[in-house]
């Protein structure tokens, strides 16, 4: 009974939902000002409010259905035997 929870097939979504959230993290990055007494409206574009947690979430998503996926022939070894 040396068997794993998750599937390769699991395993291999589980890091396209990471990576994906990790791009999403990315994409947040950037917009500050170098002078903390002038303003910079960079930090409030559409790709930082709308874009990035859209991608953050579609990660999300990814990760859970990995998760929590069944593996089709999961339960036929126990009626094998």
């Amino acid at each position: 009974m040396d068997k794993i929870a998750i599937t390769p097939k699991g395993l291999k979504l589980l890091i396209i939902g990471f990576l994906v959230m990790v791009a999403g993290y990315v994409l947040m990055i950037g917009g500050g000002s170098k002078d903390p007494a002038v303003f910079n409206n960079a930090m409030f574009d559409f790709r930082r409010l709308v874009a990035a947690p859209l991608v953050i979430i579609c990660g999300v998503v990814i990760d859970l259905i990995a998760i929590m996926k069944r593996d089709p022939n999961a339960g036929n070894e126990d009626r094998k035997q």
